[in-house]
């Protein structure tokens, strides 16, 4: 007679499919990109604080930047080098550039979608890295940066953003 149930491994990895779109869009555990993102002009987006290297605008060029680069390895499926200086990471960003770099940032984040409940999570892709730990990396490293987006807008006077932040 066989288990009705699905075995550990599947149940783990239906966890973690559900888990994924949490981790990239925050909202539970921590403000989610949108609210963080949210009621941000141009001008304040490239503006950096006294004393902090980077602009709303550059961080998330930079999330774009390493989003693009996983979800090509991803759908590619193929190995990647890695970038030969952590500054080629970092794009400049202008204050025209503002709204393709925000839009671009939800077109990544709509693409990864559709691979958080791939059944091959645990393939190899990316010399010894899974797709699950891309997608996990892709996930932490969001969050790692939207977390200084809000330290930024903090120091700029610009949070919380209309909707409200993590302020009750």
């Amino acid at each position: 007679m066989t288990d009705p149930q699905p075995d550990r491994n599947e149940r783990a990895q239906l966890a973690f499919a559900r888990l994924l779109p949490k981790l990239f869009r925050g909202g539970q555990a921590f403000v989610g990109v949108e609210a963080a993102l949210s009621g941000l002009d141009a001008a304040t987006a490239v503006r950096r604080p006294e004393h902090l290297p980077h602009s709303v605008a550059e961080l998330v060029a930079h999330v774009n930047w390493w989003n693009r680069w996983m979800l090509d390895v991803i759908e590619g499926g193929q190995p990647m080098p890695y970038p030969k200086h952590a500054a080629d990471t970092w794009p400049a960003v202008r204050e025209e550039d503002w709204a393709r770099v925000r839009n671009e940032f939800y077109e990544l984040l709509a693409r990864i979608d559709t691979h958080t409940a791939r059944p091959d999570l645990a393939n190899p892709v990316n010399h010894d890295e899974t797709i699950g730990e891309l997608l996990a990396d892709f996930a932490l490293h969001t969050a790692h940066h939207f977390g200084q987006v809000i330290t930024v807008r903090q120091a700029l006077g610009a949070w919380p953003p209309p909707g409200g932040g993590d302020t009750w």
